[in-house]
């Protein structure tokens, strides 16, 4: 893991692959539980995870709530960074976003990442 203890969950996919989506979480609220500080970067449609009930989705038989997992992420502060282009692109509602989601792209990322993170892609 890195030097400090960042994790960055780049995740593109949203509920037309939610199997990806639930590993995703999975991973993310794991590095949570490890003490990691861990932000998840939302593009293309994995962006529509930032607005309250999209995450209501069971990925498949045996696979976890979504949104139990997306509640545990929130929950242990976990935090999702939101493409502003690809959310704006699709005409979404920026004061619609979840308490632990914001607007930012690859500038406030790297910012975010500093010398060292680990990043996992989905």
């Amino acid at each position: 893991m890195a030097a400090d203890g960042k994790v960055v969950v780049n995740l593109a996919t949203g509920l037309e692959d939610a199997e990806r989506v639930t590993v995703a979480f999975l991973v993310a609220t794991a590095a949570l539980e490890q003490g990691k500080r861990v932000t998840m970067f939302l593009t293309k449609e994995a962006v529509r995870l930032g607005l309250p009930g999209y995450a209501d989705a069971v990925a498949c038989d045996g696979c976890p709530p979504l949104a139990r997992l997306y509640a545990q992420y929130a929950e242990g502060g976990g935090e999702l960074l939101v493409c502003p282009i690809c959310f704006n692109s699709r005409k979404l509602d920026e004061a619609r976003l979840v308490a632990n989601a914001r607007l930012g792209g690859a500038t406030p990322l790297w910012e975010w990442i500093g010398d060292d993170a680990t990043v996992f892609s989905y």
